[in-house]
């Protein structure tokens, strides 16, 4: 996957995300919940889109590894959703979500054992 379709799919993951945080009761719990959930998904789109941008591998391997936190905040956030029996999470966002999160990790690791 090249870095620009991985932008697109991190990207259409967000928009993905916004869509259920639309969809979610307005009920005070839910809202807190989901809000932080929309920060941090649309962090991953956003870093990830920074860290193509980096002007240093130092840059790069920094960005990535605020996208592979958000990336987990993003599964925390959708757990917390579901047990708490606020709403049913679809699985497919559970799984976009892990990918997404393997993904990351794999290429700060692969980023962070390369030499220059």
């Amino acid at each position: 996957m090249t870095a620009q379709e991985l932008q697109q799919r991190t990207k259409k993951f967000s928009l993905q995300i916004i869509h259920f945080f639309q969809a979610l009761p307005k009920s005070t719990e839910a809202q807190i919940l989901g809000k932080q959930l929309l920060r941090s998904s649309t962090s991953v789109a956003a870093n990830y889109r920074a860290a193509c941008r980096a002007r240093s591998k130092a840059e790069f391997i920094a960005k990535l590894s605020i996208v592979v936190e958000e990336a987990d905040e993003v599964l925390f956030w959708l757990e917390m959703i579901n047990e708490s029996g606020i709403c049913k999470v679809d699985d497919s966002l559970v799984k976009e979500g892990t990918e997404i999160l393997f993904i990351m990790s794999a290429s700060r690791k692969s980023a962070k054992g390369r030499n220059d």
